[in-house]
């Protein structure tokens, strides 16, 4: 009887839930890109209970569900790399109705059937064939969280057209461009120092950051201020339906990003992060101990082991459907510091070394924008914001060093009476690396930037806008050191007994100082149209921009001939759905790109320069490329270009002088040209990545002087053409990632690049230095000698002062010359926690940066005591990064 009624109770069971079910499709997308998510798991339940109903989204990001008809069903959407979605569906949602869309986002979402489309501005949404490529979503945050130190610029130096610059170098060459050309804009910001630990990684947190675009290629009109590549950083907008909890700790960093709504408006969100290195600093120096190297026994004079703090805040209203406020703001502080007390003595040189060294960096900055669409057709934009950098740095070296002639020494130089009686048991006083340094350098800024867009109609778009950019530049450096110098013939009035001997030179005190005050009013406006034609079959942008510079310094003022930037691109649609292309498109563009050289903020009265004699950096740019987008999410992208550099400016010293003058010039040129590609794996269940490769060829000249290595020789002749010192011929990056099921995940980036150019480097060979003062009631240069009952320097006035022996190798430039190729390996292995009844996912990881240092790095030059002339251990490095893997352990919470 019991089975009977058993049996009757489930089939009246399964008749109620078939027959008042209800199947409900779900769209599983992602919020940056887009693109469906494949595997997605949607977990189904009742509100307040559990239920035992999963699925997994297809390739086209959908499942059809099914739900229990006449009760409210909550259903929760997780994947690994995304924070867990829920979703409430009413009791009185029928069976035909539209798709339920999820968007999954790391760290925001905006979950409602309600779908609202607004229109992109041109080249916000992603990248474009010949314009810009754009990283977003999970493939920004798992390239750039793999290593110690998580940086947005990470992801950027794996994107084609980029060349390899290390691991602690945030200033790549962009498409064969000068380093410090790269210029980034956040939310239309621009910021030209965007960076911690000078340049070593920059201020972009993946946490804080939506998706990056580089513009290497003809970008619009739009945007300027660079003759090389522009990096437009989108920041992370709150969420405006739930709260948001994020927080990570590891080996190096702790971090906290909160997220609070404001319902149906926006939201604020803080984000917080400090990164500290004092337990790897810890690890190293016991390492130094057990191993023989130069390069890592430096880690020993690490007194603060660097650190950064850094916080950010982020607010997102909307009054209404026509007008939007959003603001950002930052402020982070970096620093290090050295101290450095050792006592030295073997068998030729002995000493004693005192040094002290602090550097402290801040930055901060507040930028609003509010958007404002007065009809359908029409958008107006209004960003205002201001900022500032604060950099000191100071410090001393004593290095008080006793060295003993050479054999070598001695047989070369002893003649005519020169060296007389010294034997190889003598020894000689040398004042070493001493000196002290006081720097400090501030820069701000204000900028304001008003654009408007139009819709003409039949495909037609008309914008504008105008832009201006307030720098104040401030510079206080004081230096007292040895600076040597070969006593060539200009130079032998400094000391003409001395300069009669072969290869000679002397070492002189430089007092040197620099107090500057400048500003900059930065003029720009533009104007563009756009066309795109039905189906998106061509499509092409027309632009002109104007850049202009007014430049006041404390006794005088010079301003640039307005610098115009006319634009064109072109595109073409060829091919559409046919097999297993989705499109195949070709690009074209070309045009003008001008930026100020940030050289100029050290120009004072001194150096001579008129109303109009400045120069803004010029380039001519032409690009074309082509672009396929195969199905199962595949796209290769390969473009070609060639650039022409001009009117660049650069910086001389002259030296000739006790106080160095800077000296400018506004007539350096480039000529590059290249090709590079990506073939890329959009976001799917199991693995995605890219290959990217690429070929450049740069070469450069300036016609007013040449380059001077530290010993004095030329490597680079005036008007020479010449490899720059970042130029690589081949880059190429691999970037995988494998998720073999949702609670495992593993990154890999692996890359291997071309050597840099290097100087072809002769023998080691000894030479004979004086030191001198100078003499301020004289005017002239009075000869030293070391005093040993006075244990200090004294004047030789009749000559006969302290001959020191030292050691050099005269090098030279050598196109052919170069340095051993480069091999990163970065590897991540992701544990993933995830909690099917609520929000709470966490991350558990263990990475390793660095990986092939342990069995190969790259060769340069090796570099020697010059006192001994002996080579370092370790001295060949073409870098001096560690030469060990840099391992990170943590994990991250999200809510």
């Amino acid at each position: 009887m019991f089975k009977k009624r058993g049996f009757a109770l489930l089939l009246l069971t399964f008749l109620a839930v078939h027959l008042f079910a209800r199947e409900v499709e779900i769209l599983v997308e992602d919020a940056d890109t887009g693109l469906p998510v494949e595997g997605a798991l949607i977990h189904v339940g009742r509100s307040g209970e559990q239920a035992a109903a999963d699925y997994d989204s297809d390739a086209g990001g959908r499942a059809l569900v099914v739900l229990a008809g006449g009760t409210e069903a909550v259903i929760r959407v997780s994947c690994p790399g995304y924070e867990t979605r829920r979703l409430v569906i009413g009791a009185e949602t029928v069976a035909d109705t539209a798709p339920f869309r999820v968007e999954l986002r790391l760290g925001g979402v905006l979950e409602s059937r309600e779908l609202v489309l607004e229109e992109a501005r041109p080249e916000a949404a992603g990248g474009q064939s010949g314009r810009s490529v754009a990283i977003s979503g999970p493939e920004l945050r798992r390239t750039a969280e793999i290593g110690i130190v998580e940086d947005v610029m990470t992801s950027i130096k794996l994107l084609p057209g980029v060349g390899y610059a290390g691991m602690f170098n945030a200033m790549p060459s962009i498409r064969g461009g000068d380093p410090g050309d790269l210029m980034a804009a956040l939310d239309g910001f621009y910021l030209s120092q965007p960076y911690h630990w000078g340049g070593g990684i920059s201020i972009f947190d993946p946490r804080m950051v939506s998706s990056a675009k580089l513009s290497h290629g003809v970008f619009s009109a739009r945007y300027g201020h660079t003759i090389s590549g522009l990096l437009e950083i989108t920041s992370r907008k709150p969420s405006a339906e739930a709260m948001e909890l994020e927080s990570g700790l590891s080996t190096s960093a702790a971090s906290l990003n909160l997220s609070y709504p404001l319902p149906g408006r926006g939201g604020i969100m803080f984000m917080g992060k400090v990164t500290y290195w004092d337990t790897f600093v810890w690890a190293l120096k016991g390492l130094s101990r057990l191993v023989e190297n130069e390069t890592l026994s430096m880690v020993n004079s690490v007194s603060t082991p660097p650190y950064i703090r850094s916080a950010a805040l982020a607010v997102n209203y909307r009054f209404t459907g026509d007008l939007e406020l959003g603001l950002n703001g930052f402020f982070g502080s970096d620093g290090v510091g050295a101290a450095y007390r050792n006592a030295y003595d073997d068998s030729d040189v002995r000493g004693n070394v005192d040094m002290d060294f602090v550097y402290n960096n801040y930055q901060g900055f507040i930028v609003s924008a509010l958007s404002f669409s007065p009809s359908p057709r029409a958008v107006l934009k209004f960003t205002a914001g201001a900022g500032f950098t604060q950099m000191e740095a100071g410090g001393f070296i004593s290095n008080d060093v006793e060295v003993r002639y050479s054999q070598a020494f001695l047989d070369a130089y002893r003649q005519g009476g020169f060296l007389a009686g010294i034997t190889t048991q003598d020894s000689y006083h040398a004042p070493g690396a001493s000196g002290d340094l006081d720097s400090r350098s501030g820069i701000a800024h204000v900028q304001g930037r008003l654009d408007f867009d139009l819709e003409l109609g039949r495909g037609f778009m008309f914008a504008a806008g105008a832009q201006e950019l307030y720098n104040r530049w401030q510079q206080e450096d004081r230096a007292n050191v040895f600076f040597e110098q070969r006593l060539d013939p200009s130079l032998a009035w400094m000391l003409p007994g001395l300069a009669a001997i072969p290869n000679a030179a002397v070492i002189r005190p430089l007092d040197y100082s620099l107090n500057v005050l400048n500003q900059g009013f930065s003029s720009t406006a533009y104007a563009l149209v756009e066309y795109t034609g039905p189906r998106g079959i061509f499509g092409g942008e027309l632009g002109l921009r104007a850049d202009h510079l007014y430049f006041i310094g404390r006794d005088f003022s010079v301003q640039t001939v307005p610098a115009l930037n006319p634009r064109l691109n072109v595109d073409f649609t060829l091919l559409r759905d046919a097999g297993i292309i989705e499109s195949l498109s070709i690009t074209a563009g070309t045009g003008l790109f001008s930026s100020i050289n940030e050289n100029i903020s050290f120009m004072d009265g001194r150096s001579g320069i008129g109303d109009f004699d400045i120069k803004p950096n010029r380039s001519f740019t032409t690009v074309i490329g082509t672009k396929i987008d195969f199905t199962e999410g595949i796209s290769f992208n390969l473009e070609a270009y060639f650039k022409y550099v001009f009117d660049r400016a650069y910086l001389s010293a002259g030296m000739e002088t006790q106080n160095p003058e800077a000296r400018f010039s506004f007539d350096a040129e480039g000529r590059i040209w290249g090709f590079d590609f990506q073939l890329q794996k959009f976001t799917s269940r199991y693995w995605d990545g890219w290959i990217s490769y690429s070929f450049n060829h740069a070469r450069y000249r300036e016609p007013s002087q040449g380059q001077v290595n530290a010993g004095g020789s030329n490597t680079v002749l005036p008007g020479q053409w010449y490899y720059p010192s970042f130029h690589r011929f081949h880059n190429f990056n691999l970037v995988l990632n494998i998720k073999p099921s949702r609670r495992f995940a593993i990154a890999a980036r692996f890359g291997f690049a071309s050597g840099r150019p290097k100087s072809r480097a002769g023998e080691i060979y000894p030479y004979p230095v004086a030191l001198l003062r100078w003499d301020e009631t004289t005017n002239r240069y009075v000869e030293q000698r070391w005093d040993e009952n006075a244990g200090a320097w004294v004047d030789a006035p009749s000559g006969g002062g302290t001959i020191i022996q030292k050691f050099r190798r005269d090098s030279a430039y050598h196109d052919d010359e170069r340095t051993t190729w480069s091999l990163p390996l970065d590897l991540k292995f992701s544990f993933f926690i995830l909690n099917r009844k609520g929000r709470v996912t966490t991350e558990v990881y263990l990475g390793a940066e660095n990986l092939l240092s342990l069995i190969y790095r790259a060769e340069a030059n090796t570099r020697f005591n010059e006192y001994t002339g002996r080579i370092d251990t370790g001295g060949n490095s073409a870098s001096y990064e560690l030469p060990v893997p840099m391992v990170s352990f943590g994990f991250t919470w999200s809510y």
